[in-house]
């Protein structure tokens, strides 16, 4: 069977990185050509062969691309993933799908037309600490989940222009959404309600942006369970997720913050390192996303995390950061 052929349009960091991926490890792809509308970072690929582009309409008229990897600013994706499946392109498309309910839902109206298929980016699904305790709560091992806490823990802000919620959708939106798709996925239920507190202590600054460096946000599932998620730029110490899940029989601890298995005992106590950014952390996820969505559009087999997914995650996301601007419970239905 001949490989399948990938375009990356966007190369900014997580754009080089499924691009390389591609190029170097995907044993059933191969990376036919990039697209950015910036030329010096075109010309490491034009040199060692890859057909790049500036205009990715031209990406897409590539006859030679069977599959596109979409890691544009989340704001441009209804109009890249629009152009790509009315090009008969596969898709797969970076964490969120869209800054709105309603781009989501004409890229989802959008890639069932055109019958192509189309996965989001939830690495954090390919972890494989993750994987295993989504595993372990199938096999019923703590019973039914009854309440999740999800952390997510950066160790720097972003910059000013990148927090804009216009541009990135603002901390809960671009952070949180990955908590939310976990809430689900271990819950095995929806979203009903949020409530979110939220402070910006640290970087007071974001709040000229309309953004936040800390947020909390209450959550109450459809069957009577809880949750929290807790997202941070202001974590000093390095880059902290974890997810803890306590069900009627057990509990599950998910996570590390300890980045090598070296411990150091002196005098002044015992130290380690910590996981440094998320590149570290969630790297094997990152590509083994990748080769999930090869191997699907390789058997003709629909992915494990559907656009209802991205979809859900989106409007749980959504609700909360109105929770926070509004300072009241939100249900999530309210979210049209």
């Amino acid at each position: 069977m001949a490989r399948i052929g990938i375009g990356v349009i966007g190369l900014g960091r997580m754009g080089s990185v499924y691009a390389s991926f591609v190029a170097a490890q995907a044993a059933d792809a191969r990376l036919v050509a990039v697209a950015d509308s910036r030329p010096e970072v075109l010309q490491p690929y034009a040199e060692r062969g890859t057909q790049t582009y500036t205009d990715y309409h031209d990406l897409l008229n590539d006859k030679a691309i069977d599959a596109v990897v979409v890691v544009t600013p989340t704001h441009t994706h209804l109009e890249v993933v629009t152009a790509a499946a009315e090009a008969g392109k596969n898709i797969f498309c970076e964490k969120p799908a869209a800054l709105t309910l309603a781009e989501t839902d004409a890229i989802i109206a959008a890639v069932e037309k055109a019958g192509v298929m189309f996965q989001v980016g939830f690495m954090r699904r390919f972890d494989r600490g993750y994987a295993a305790a989504k595993q372990q709560i199938e096999n019923g091992a703590i019973g039914d989940p009854v309440v999740i806490r999800s952390i997510g823990r950066d160790p720097f802000r972003t910059s000013l222009e990148y927090a804009n919620p216009a541009v990135s959708g603002g901390l809960i939106l671009d952070m949180g959404i990955h908590d939310f798709d976990l809430l689900r996925w271990l819950m095995g239920d929806e979203i009903q309600r949020v409530y979110t507190e939220w402070a910006s202590l640290v970087y007071p600054e974001l709040l000229d942006v309309g953004d936040v460096d800390n947020a909390m946000v209450n959550v109450r599932f459809e069957k009577g369970g809880l949750g929290n998620v807790e997202v941070s730029r202001t974590a000093h110490y390095g880059y902290d997720i974890q997810t803890n899940v306590i069900g009627t029989k057990g509990a599950l601890q998910i996570g590390y913050l300890q980045h090598t298995p070296v411990l150091l005992l002196n005098r002044e106590g015992a130290r380690h390192d910590v996981v440094p950014h998320f590149p570290e952390r969630f790297g094997p996820a990152y590509t083994a996303q990748i080769d999930h969505y090869i191997e699907c559009l390789r058997e003709q087999k629909a992915p494990s995390v559907t656009p209802q997914d991205a979809r859900a995650a989106l409007q749980a996301a959504i609700a909360a950061t109105r929770s926070q601007h509004e300072g009241r419970v939100v249900y999530v239905s309210e979210v049209v």
